[in-house]
């Protein structure tokens, strides 16, 4: 049986055909044209459904996106303006209706962890956190092998967590919340702020992540400085929720162990001694491939 899988992203909508066992046979990518509104994008998706279902056999859609979703009815709960008028689309029933096939949406980083839990079985049993780091950073409690999201469906926003009262406004309305701190667009602010760069230059977390790998000592300072961040938000889930993993997702991922030593090295000298046995910190392997995977598990899982 074939599924369609769709990531919304506010740059990019990825999308792929998977198989009953979550292998992403063919995999494709679009500009979202986020910009243009909750209108323009609900016709991107239509149109990309409608090619599809051309040429495959689709059982099923799975539909990973940005902002609150209640994964019951697939409405959107909670945007923000980066897809304008995306708040209170009941993206589920317009797909069902008009292409009726089964459906099933939700929020991205549930998503992203749910793709985890299907490429990664042995994990299914396990207490875990799944924290995405991107441009804000997102997160999924699993708890006893389920997917635990709260009573709105929204548990998990971890990046508005406080570790500065004082500290940076947020775009939720706050100050000093953890994404303001360890998310990768603060890397990207910090290490320009930090080696004095132009505020227009165009550099991405992967970038500096090279320049660090360089052994350039200023690139290398400003992760360090950034990842005791991430571990100061890390310590408060771990002191809340004692898990036995925290996965660490997004586009930052890709730098695996480099990263996590960074994380690790801060972790072990705040974390309470009795927490930190068998805590284990890892990055997630999956890629910018888990919300098209985790789509299809959330829609089998029905």
């Amino acid at each position: 049986m074939k599924y369609l899988g769709i990531d919304i992203g506010g740059t990019e909508i990825k999308y792929g055909i998977v198989d009953d066992s979550g292998n992403i046979e063919r995999s494709y990518s679009k500009n979202t044209e986020a910009f243009k509104g909750a209108d323009n994008l609900i016709n991107n998706i239509k149109n990309i459904i409608q090619n599809i279902i051309k040429i495959e056999d689709i059982k099923g859609i799975g539909i990973s996106t940005a902002g609150q979703v209640n994964r019951n009815n697939g409405e959107i709960i909670f945007a923000t303006d980066t897809i304008p008028g995306w708040t209170g689309v009941k993206l589920k029933k317009i797909i069902e209706d008009t292409f009726k096939i089964q459906c099933y949406v939700d929020n991205d980083v549930n998503c992203a962890c749910l793709g985890y839990m299907w490429n990664t079985m042995e994990e299914k049993s396990k207490d875990f956190i799944f924290l995405t780091l991107g441009t804000g950073i997102g997160g999924a409690i699993v708890i006893n092998g389920q997917l635990y999201t709260g009573g709105n469906f929204i548990a998990g926003e971890f990046g508005h967590m406080t570790i500065n009262k004082d500290g940076e406004k947020c775009t939720c309305g706050s100050k000093g919340c953890f994404e303001r701190y360890a998310s990768t667009s603060a890397l990207i602010r910090r290490t320009k702020k930090q080696l004095k760069l132009p505020e227009d230059l165009k550099i991405s977390g992967k970038d500096i992540f090279d320049k660090a790998k360089n052994n350039e000592k200023e690139y290398i300072d400003a992760i360090d400085k950034w990842s005791y961040d991430i571990a100061i938000g890390i310590k408060n889930i771990v002191h809340i929720f004692n898990p036995s993993l925290i996965i660490i997702g997004g586009g930052v991922s890709a730098q695996g162990d480099y990263l996590i030593n960074f994380i690790q090295k801060h972790m072990d000298k705040i974390i309470m001694p009795s927490f930190s046995q068998g805590l284990v910190i890892k990055t997630s392997p999956n890629g910018n491939k888990a919300g098209i995977m985790g789509s299809i598990y959330g829609l089998k899982m029905l």
